[in-house]
Parts: C-alpha cells; structure tokens; sequence
C-alpha cells in the first residue's frame, strides 16, 4: 500500500474521508470523481439471489473510467477465486490503475448459491480466506511460490509482473462476527464492517486493536473503514421508507427494528449526526452505499451538504 493511496483514503485532517459504491454509468463516475470523491466500490457475486455484476468484471471497468480515485471492492467473496488467478488479476489491475486499487474482501455465506456454483464448500469459506490472503501477498513479490496449505498446493509459481503498490493492494477485511475481526487483526490491512451501529463499531475496533497487540502487530498504517447504507432526503419519513424496502429486498428479511442501528437515514442534518458518530467510534474512511430513487444525486448531497458538516 502506497503512502499516496493510503492519505487518499484516511485523509490527513480531523474529519472522515468519504467514497461511494459506484454507480454503473460511466457519466455518473466522471462526475463524482469531478466533486472530489475519495473512493469508489464495487461488489459483485456469482450466482447470487439478486441480479448482480461479478466483482473482479466490474473492478475492471471501474479502473478505466477512473483517473484519480482510489478503486476497489466492497467486498470481493474471496473463497471462491483460485488465489493464483485472482493475484494476476489484481496485479495487472493495479498496474493499469496506476497504483489505486484498495481490495475489500469478504467470505460471503448469506448466498450459498454463489459457493455451489463455484464448487466451493461453505463451511471452508473461512479457511479458504485466510490461506488465500497469505497467498496473494507471497505472489505479489513476483518471486516462486511454492506452498502445501490445506487447500491449495503450488510449486515455484511465478505470478509476474508484480503489482505497481510495492506490497500489493491493501486488503481490507469486511465483515461483522468475531472471527472477521481476528481476521482483520491478523492478516489484513483494514477493517471495513457492515450493518454496524457506531457503538458496534467503536467495540469493533477495541477487539481488533487487542488481537493485533497478541499478534505482535503494528496498526499505524491500519485502514478503519466502515460501510454504511444511507438513505438521505428532505422528508424523513420517505428516507425511512426507502431504507426499509432496499434492506428487505436485498437481504430477505425485516429491518424495522434495527434500521436507526445500522443505516444512516433522514435528512442533511439526521445523516450528518450520524456519520459523525461513525467517525467518532474510530472510523477514517466511511463507504456510502446509497439508498433512493436517484443514488448518484444523493451521492452529490452527500459530497456537498453533508462531508462539509463532518
């Protein structure tokens, strides 16, 4: 991770810096990257319940209709690549970036049809990713690779040319349970939770912070990320309603109790509040996934009403 591509994420002031999932059309990106957006991300699965791009497709794209904003994913199903592919793909990903790839991953489970299609077992989705992670940085040096892990064998594989950040993209480790955060602690170089409340997220940070100091582990260039669904509007009440369909549809199931926790929605004033407690629990770089029948105009408010108030 560059010490460029790092400040573009954290900043180097008080307040958060903020990206966003981006939006499908290139138009859409010139634009946000015109107002100064940090970041853009994007997801993607295989064979998911919900029409869904694939990461790594989708990733591709984004680089070239990029010029200066750190690109990444949020998050890459990291199981269900093959680590050799995956680490040329991102190599050549981040050479073609000019160095401004960020890789937030995940293990997935919520759609076992995405593991089945890639012949994956779900209950290796864990171990996968922790060998995985180990992997893809043994081949970023370009150097042989010879590994026996429970999942993978290589003999002096060479995955070159290497990637153009001098130890790879940062790898930023997504999810909400314990063993994502140990994860986190252990192998990554970020913490980027979801459907987290701020005070889930401040405890969060006080758990990796522990496992990292009994790993021997030095977090000063650690990047605390968070993604965080937004809902904003004028009329509250609208922005509530529009919260609790997208979170339903998407997630198959009932977010009535637990919207006000985990999503930020309302209006400028309501939002602002709330990505500021975000910042406040220990958050540097806040991930928007915006909510609404126009995201790229809400992604605009958030850029020139709300960041200005954080």
């Amino acid at each position: 991770m560059t010490a460029d591509l790092r400040t573009a994420l954290v900043g180097s002031g008080a307040g958060p810096t903020v990206g966003f999932v981006a939006p499908p059309d290139a138009g859409a990106v010139r634009q946000l990257e015109e107002l100064g957006v940090a970041s853009l991300w994007v997801g993607g699965h295989v064979a998911s319940v919900n029409p869904s791009p694939e990461a790594i497709a989708w990733l591709s794209r984004l680089v070239e209709q990029t010029r200066s904003a750190v690109v990444g994913t949020a998050v890459l199903l990291l199981p269900l690549y093959p680590p050799a592919i995956l680490a040329k793909q991102l190599a050549d990903l981040d050479r073609a970036s000019a160095g401004r790839l960020a890789i937030g991953v995940g293990v997935g489970g919520e759609y076992p049809s995405d593991f089945a299609a890639a012949e994956v077992p779900l209950s290796e989705r864990g171990s996968r990713t922790d060998e995985s992670l180990e992997l893809l940085r043994r081949f970023w040096t370009a150097e042989p690779v010879t590994h026996v892990g429970r999942h993978h064998r290589f003999a002096e594989v060479r995955i070159h040319p290497a990637p153009q950040q001098a130890d790879g993209p940062p790898l930023i480790v997504a999810g909400r349970q314990p063993a994502a955060m140990r994860r986190a602690a252990r192998l990554g170089d970020g913490w980027m939770p979801y459907l987290y409340s701020p005070e889930r997220y401040a405890r969060s940070v006080d758990t990796v912070r522990a496992e990292a100091g009994a790993a021997g582990r030095d977090l000063s260039r650690f990047i605390w990320s968070a993604y965080l669904f937004v809902s904003l509007d004028d009329d509250p009440g609208r922005a509530r309603t529009a919260a609790l369909d997208f979170l339903g549809s998407t997630y198959r199931a009932d977010f009535e109790d637990l919207l006000d926790r985990i999503a930020c929605i309302g209006d400028v004033a309501q939002v602002t509040a709330k990505l500021a407690a975000f910042a406040a629990a220990g958050a540097r770089h806040l991930v928007v996934a915006p909510i609404g029948p126009d995201p790229v105009a809400t992604c605009e408010r958030i850029l020139t009403e709300v960041v200005p108030g954080l």
